[in-house]
């Protein structure tokens, strides 16, 4: 029989990974759960930790405020474990979007300048970028093909005057994965910077610095990271940290920020100089707790385990919607290189929406985008999650 506790401690089986992870989502004891790419359950380890911060802060006030801010600090080293970049690299943040702003407001810009972005990217990588026009910085919407971004249409698009080339990790629609490594070797080598929307792939897919050498990223922690919502991360390489104009700053910007009647407005020497202010302890230490799970699967199975399972679910999920009669919309083709756990299909004679409500009906959770029902599947979505799901094209 399968141990059904609730251990923290990843096992060394990796056959005993996915349901070792399942105990660690109390979401799979009512639902089966294929909404990933929109907001996440929460984690247990991440739950747990909330429980315990809101009773000691009830209890205790801030007596226990040093030992949150410690393990606030954990969530930026396992960060930079995690992409194998320096901590100080990494600056805690509330969402994806305001890791996007620090770039798009604190960069340079000249009159003149452009910025490429594909089509078809989430608001949160678009508006920050059309916010520039009134500094003369104008936008290049290159178009996808079938959904797909490819890295040549990206980098012919490239001219004298662009300095930077925004784009999603994997597409919140249609779910490809652009090629990164060669996106980013293309553009460097054209003297041009690449910022990483990685809300979509963090986590999921392995990403090293070192050798991928992305200049800057940001991803919110409450989709694939299972983490709660206003808590996340953003990367700023350090050869760009002086680059960048804090354009919010507050005492936590500065070094020795807890000496407040003597502090001086000296920034930090590290991406923390873009934390302003009192930060979302709770979300953050939760974040942290659910992070370490995916860093513990890492450490003992290697960078790409987690990826190599949500593909299999994915391929998977589309074999079965397949076989019901449901009509898959995107080919990430192939999908070791594009694929991804968003699965986006119609059902003939039915709604997005209506099917979406159908599902919800039979405890089966999932969104409507990219103009059919879109199934994001993580790795603890067993087949009887997937059976859950496909009955239903056929009801």
């Amino acid at each position: 029989m399968r141990d059904t506790s609730t251990s923290t401690t990843c096992p060394s089986r990796l056959d005993d990974v996915w349901s070792w992870w399942r105990d660690q989502m109390p979401v799979a004891r009512q639902w089966a759960y294929f909404d990933h790419s929109a907001v996440a359950p929460l984690s247990e380890p991440a739950a747990q930790t909330l429980r315990q911060f809101t009773e000691a802060a009830s209890n205790s006030g801030d007596v226990h405020w040093l030992d949150w801010s410690a393990k606030v600090e954990t969530l930026r080293t396992l960060t930079a474990e995690l992409i194998q970049c320096r901590s100080d690299e990494v600056a805690l943040v509330p969402n994806t979007t305001t890791g996007i702003n620090f770039v798009a407001n604190g960069y340079p810009w000249q009159k003149g300048d452009n910025v490429i972005l594909p089509e078809g990217e989430f608001p949160s990588n678009r508006f920050p970028w059309l916010n520039l026009a009134d500094r003369g910085v104008s936008v290049k919407t290159i178009p996808r093909r079938d959904g797909h971004v490819e890295v040549d249409d990206l980098i012919a698009a490239i001219d004298e005057h662009t300095k930077m080339i925004a784009v999603s990790w994997v597409g919140y629609a249609s779910g490809f994965r652009i090629d990164l490594d060669r996106l980013v070797k293309e553009a460097h080598a054209r003297g041009v910077l690449v910022f990483l929307d990685a809300i979509q792939g963090l986590g999921i897919y392995p990403l090293d610095l070192r050798t991928c050498d992305v200049d800057f990223l940001s991803a919110d922690g409450h989709k694939w990271l299972l983490g709660p919502e206003g808590a996340g991360v953003a990367v700023i390489r350090r050869r760009h940290l002086e680059t960048l104009r804090c354009e919010n700053v507050g005492w936590a910007s500065v070094r020795n920020a807890h000496l407040f009647s003597g502090a001086t407005f000296d920034l930090r020497d590290d991406a923390g100089r873009f934390e302003t202010g009192s930060a979302n302890m709770s979300g953050l230490m939760a974040f942290a707790s659910s992070l370490e799970m995916f860093v513990q699967v890492g450490r003992i199975h290697g960078p790409t385990a987690i990826g190599d399972r949500v593909l299999e679910r994915a391929a998977r999920l589309r074999q079965l919607i397949a076989e019901k009669g449901g009509k898959l919309l995107f080919k990430n083709d192939p999908p070791e290189t594009h694929g991804s756990g968003i699965v986006t299909f119609e059902v003939p004679g039915e709604s997005p929406a209506d099917f979406r409500s159908r599902g919800l009906e039979n405890g089966v959770v999932l969104s409507c985008r990219g103009g059919g029902v879109r199934a994001s599947v993580h790795v603890y979505n067993d087949d009887a999650d997937l059976q859950r799901l496909t009955d239903l094209i056929s009801n």
